[in-house]
């Protein structure tokens, strides 16, 4: 752990992690998909202090048969954000189980590249049978041969983001030069049901390496750079976050919030979406009260991992109280620490840039004809 004090991510996928969010939200629901709505939560988390904000993603309709919400790819409403915030990180979901690697490690990259160096990609799974009509692919069935199919996404991402080195855009005038091309390289990757031969078609991305973000076990946690653990308790995230420990260079906790607003106590609020649909238990700590008590809550937390990952009950609700109450509190506390403008993504957790796996000290085509 590179200190006590938590780096603070938020989940802001729809209305709120509770499926019927939407019914409480400040906007009507016809709002939901607009640009307006989309840039005002990702501003609001910036200028809260937030260091990073999430987007979650999947090929089928999330929520229930009652309320089944639409969403827009997040890989497209994170480059829409990218030019629209200047200092939070933004990661989007994206599974690779059934999608083309090469296409996925071509978006994100592009995405580091319109947001100067501040996008993640939290690494997802399709678990449904539907997922696989919806993409034309035969199944990939049980937990393990999806984590395969993970670890071979997230190794082929990695591998054509070093495709290009650093310095391989030359644009040499004098030479009518855009590429070293030597400077450009093969993947020659072979998984365990496709190849990638590359090299990719975007250059190499401001950071190096995208963070990379995911459940261990979904994907193998020496392939992350930031893991997401979760428990019911916070001795569960403990023990989860000492097992990965010594394979991933960041852990963050997973927090499902219901906060007590001026308008009505967490837990009422909690009750009256409850007659609509059940909040049902995705596996994370959940914490129902006050503001005060989140910050103690959180503060425990700073000892225990690197940072947290927030999924509010209701945005338009938590969100408010995250800004004014509790961030502040953590701050003054040096128990979190804002983002700095100018900073990639990688810095602001701590995380080195990655040498280009295939960079040499070999001088390339140019730097000979600069020696002669």
């Amino acid at each position: 752990m590179s200190g006590p004090a938590l780096r603070l991510a938020l989940e802001i996928d729809g209305d709120g992690a509770h499926p019927a969010a939407w019914r409480r939200a400040a906007h009507s629901p016809d709002h939901l998909l607009t640009a307006r709505r989309t840039a005002g939560v990702a501003a609001a988390a910036e200028n809260a202090g937030f260091t990073l904000v999430t987007l979650e993603d999947g090929a089928l309709p999330p929520g229930g048969a009652s309320d089944v919400v639409g969403r827009i790819g997040a890989v497209e409403r994170a480059a829409f954000l990218a030019a629209t915030t200047s200092v939070v990180g933004i990661a989007p979901v994206v599974p690779v189980t059934y999608a083309e690697p090469f296409h996925v490690s071509s978006q994100l990259a592009s995405l580091d590249h319109i947001s100067s160096g501040r996008a993640g990609w939290v690494v997802g799974d399709e678990t449904a049978p539907e997922a696989a009509r919806a993409w034309g692919r035969p199944p990939v069935e049980g937990a393990q041969a999806r984590a395969r199919e993970a670890a071979d996404g997230v190794d082929v991402g990695r591998a054509l983001w070093d495709s290009w080195e650093d310095d391989a855009v030359i644009r040499s005038v004098a030479t009518s030069r855009y590429l070293d091309r030597e400077r450009l390289h093969y993947v020659d990757f072979t998984g365990g049901s496709y190849s990638v031969k590359g090299p990719a078609i975007v250059p190499r991305p401001p950071q190096g390496q995208l963070v990379v973000i995911g459940r261990p076990g979904a994907v193998p946690a020496d392939r992350l750079d930031v893991a997401l653990v979760g428990g019911p308790d916070l001795a569960s995230v403990t023990a989860a976050a000492a097992a990965v420990r010594a394979q991933v260079p960041r852990v963050f906790a997973e927090v499902e919030v219901a906060l007590d607003t001026a308008d009505a106590p967490a837990e009422d609020r909690v009750a009256d979406l409850a007659r609509h649909a059940p909040w049902a238990d995705a596996g994370r700590l959940r914490y129902t009260g006050s503001a005060t008590g989140l910050s103690a809550l959180l503060g425990e937390l700073a000892g225990v991992v690197d940072g947290v990952r927030l999924h509010p009950l209701v945005l338009d609700e938590e969100l408010p109280v995250l800004s004014r109450l509790v961030i502040p509190a953590l701050v003054e506390r040096r128990l979190a620490v804002r983002p700095l403008a100018a900073a990639t993504l990688r810095t602001h957790l701590g995380l080195e840039r990655p040498a280009n796996r295939y960079a040499t000290a070999v001088p390339s085509a140019r730097q000979l004809g600069e020696i002669r």
